[in-house]
């Protein structure tokens, strides 16, 4: 019986150990970006601002932590948060709470129209 040992190259060794320190890092890397994601937008801008060119779009999976991290858990039928905003014409201004109280119906649009 003759006994069989795989033995890698010394060149793949350490191309494997550095494929592994860079999965690591890869994986450290996101989950530090998720944590910062759900702080408030403030310190994520902070960060953001620190990291070197377009890293965390070309090298993280921005689009989904950024989802999973900003899905909150509102639910349908949940009330929205109470907020007032000034009018256009600066005249008054209008809370949220008000529309409910008398009953009307309210459509809260986020986006941008420019």
């Amino acid at each position: 019986m003759t006994n069989h040992t795989f033995r890698l190259k010394p060149a793949a060794r350490v191309l494997i150990k550095v494929f592994v320190a860079l999965l690591i890092a890869w994986v450290l890397a996101c989950g530090a970006l998720f944590g910062v994601m759900r702080q408030g937008s403030e310190t994520f801008a902070r960060v953001m601002a620190r990291l070197p060119g377009p890293v965390a779009f070309l090298v993280l999976p921005f689009e989904s932590l950024w989802t999973r991290a900003r899905a909150g858990r509102l639910q349908v039928g949940d009330m929205a948060p109470d907020f007032s905003l000034v009018q256009l014409d600066k005249s008054a201004q209008v809370q949220l709470s008000e529309f409910s109280r008398q009953r009307k119906p309210v459509v809260l649009v986020f986006g941008s129209y420019t």
